[in-house]
């Protein structure tokens, strides 16, 4: 057993290569980004309107076990007492219509808490969707220049490959606006473009 840790040893020291190094935390980058955009959640909380914190807060509320378990232990009262089942006090509703109107109103409001927290919701959704797309353009934007300008330095060093017919189109910047264009038309047909100047 000592000769075969002996040897084992001496291979992964003689090896050419080495595991890289376990990252200490996350990137300056990277917690940079995630503070800021926490900061940014918090400030939009912060000056959110006073009707929008009501709602948030009662729709919250209202998806949690709490306000299960509360309706349940009300409304299993409710049904016992005014029927007869738990007559521990005088029944106010034998019909159960106080009760049907009670829970009906209740329904209209929280519906409109409901709506009232997704439409802020789809508001932020649109936001990030926005700023994806601004991100993944300004991305391809990059690289098309980094195509020009590799594929410049190719023709300077008089290097040629097997996919540089393809290179004059992936030099070109894509229009996000012709793209939607052939998507909602369904048409179909080649790669909508636009001629990047040459770096």
């Amino acid at each position: 057993m000592d000769v075969m840790t002996t040897s084992d040893a001496s291979a992964r020291s003689a090896s050419p290569t080495v595991p890289p190094p376990r990252p200490a935390g996350l990137s300056p980058v990277l917690g940079r980004n995630i503070d800021a955009l926490r900061e940014r959640r918090l400030r939009e909380q912060r000056t959110a309107r006073w009707q929008d914190r009501v709602a948030d807060t009662i729709t919250a509320f209202a998806g949690s076990m709490t306000f299960v378990i509360l309706h349940a232990i009300v409304f299993g009262f409710w049904a016992l007492v005014n029927s007869g089942l738990l007559p521990i006090m005088p029944r106010w509703d034998e019909s159960f219509v106080i009760l049907g109107t009670s829970a009906s109103v209740e329904a209209i409001f929280l519906s409109t808490f409901v709506l009232i927290s997704q439409n802020r919701m789809q508001t932020a959704a649109d936001k990030r969707a926005d700023l994806d797309l601004q991100i993944s353009l300004l991305a391809e934007h990059e690289v098309t220049r980094l195509v020009a300008l590799t594929a410049a330095i190719a023709d300077h060093l008089g290097v040629t490959t097997a996919v540089d017919a393809e290179v004059e189109e992936l030099k070109q910047d894509v229009a996000p606006e012709a793209v939607l264009d052939e998507i909602e038309g369904g048409t179909g047909g080649s790669r909508p473009t636009e001629h990047a100047a040459q770096t």
